[in-house]
C-alpha cells in the first residue's frame, strides 16, 4: 500500500508552477491592459464557451488571485501525492466538467477564477478518500473537510446584490458535483484497503465460523453443547491361525478380584 504514496519531485512542481501560471497570466493582464474578464464564461451564449477552457486562468483582482493560490497549493500536492495517477485526469476534466455546467446554469454575466477547480479537488479528494475506505485516505478527506468544510456554504445563491466581485456559485456548484462525479469513474482498486480477515470476504459465512457460533441471537454469549462420548465395546486383536485353536484369557495381575 505504501508503495503507492511516495514524494516526488512532482509532488511540489505540480501545485507550484499551475499556481506560478495564474499569476503570470494576471501579470501579463496589468503589465499590458489586457481585459481578460471577456474570456471567461458567459453563460449559454456560443463565445461564452471559450471561458470553460480560459476562466480558471483569469481572475479580477490580487485578492481573488491570492486567495485560490493558498488552496490550490495545498489541494493540488495533496492530489498528486495520494491519486498520481489520476492527477492530471483530475484537474483537465474537472476544469471542462465544471466549466460546462457553469456555462448552462451561471448568471449572465462573466465567471472567472480557478474556484472552481478548487471545488473540483476539495470535493474529489474527500469522497474518493470515503469511497476507497483506505486509513490514510479517510484521515485526508476527514482533514480536508475539516480545512475546507466551510467552502460547501458558497455553493448556494448568495442573497447579496450582483456586482462585479460577486461570487460565482454556480462555478462552485459545478466543481462539486464534478469532483464527486470524477471521484466514482476513477475506480482506484489498488487504493482500497486490504483484506486481512476472512469476515471481510464477500462470501463470508458467520453460522460457519467456531468464534460466531459462541453467541446466540440475541448476541448473548453461549457455551457450546458438550459432546458425549460414545460407548464403545472392547476390541480386542487375536493372531489368525490356519488351525482351530482354543484361546484362554488370562487378566492381568492389577485387574484380579479378591
Amino acid at each position: 500500500m505504501d508503495k503507492h504514496f511516495r514524494f516526488t519531485n512532482a509532488v511540489l512542481l505540480f501545485p507550484f508552477f499551475s499556481v506560478v501560471l495564474l499569476w503570470f497570466v494576471y501579470w501579463l493582464q496589468i503589465k499590458f491592459d489586457f481585459d481578460f474578464y471577456q474570456n471567461g464564461i458567459f453563460p449559454r451564449t456560443f463565445s461564452g464557451l471559450q471561458g470553460v477552457f480560459l476562466s480558471p486562468f483569469i481572475h479580477g483582482d490580487v485578492e481573488h488571485l491570492y486567495n485560490n493560490s493558498i488552496p490550490l497549493l495545498i489541494l493540488l500536492a495533496a492530489l498528486q501525492f495520494f491519486y498520481a495517477k489520476e492527477s492530471v485526469a483530475v484537474v483537465v476534466f474537472g476544469i471542462l466538467m465544471s466549466g460546462m455546467i457553469t456555462w448552462c446554469i451561471g448568471g449572465e454575466s462573466y465567471h472567472i477564477g480557478a474556484s472552481g477547480l478548487i471545488y473540483v479537488l476539495f470535493s474529489f479528494i474527500f469522497f474518493k478518500g470515503i469511497q476507497t475506505k483506505n486509513q490514510r485516505l479517510v484521515a485526508l478527506s476527514l482533514t480536508v473537510i475539516v480545512i475546507y468544510g466551510g467552502l460547501v456554504w458558497y455553493v448556494f445563491p448568495s442573497p447579496e446584490i450582483v456586482t462585479e466581485k460577486s461570487i460565482s456559485w454556480e462555478g462552485h456548484l459545478g466543481g462539486l458535483i464534478s469532483g464527486i462525479v470524477l471521484s466514482f469513474l476513477y475506480d482506484t482498486p489498488q487504493l482500497k484497503k486490504p483484506i486481512k480477515y476472512d469476515w471481510e470476504h464477500p462470501d463470508y459465512d458467520a453460522s460457519q465460523d467456531k468464534f460466531m457460533q459462541r453467541f446466540d441471537e440475541k448476541g448473548n454469549f453461549v457455551n457450546l453443547p458438550v459432546a458425549v462420548p460414545i460407548e464403545q465395546s472392547p476390541i480386542y486383536e487375536y493372531y489368525t491361525s490356519s488351525v482351530p485353536v482354543q484361546y484362554e484369557l488370562i487378566p492381568k495381575k492389577n485387574e484380579l478380584k479378591l
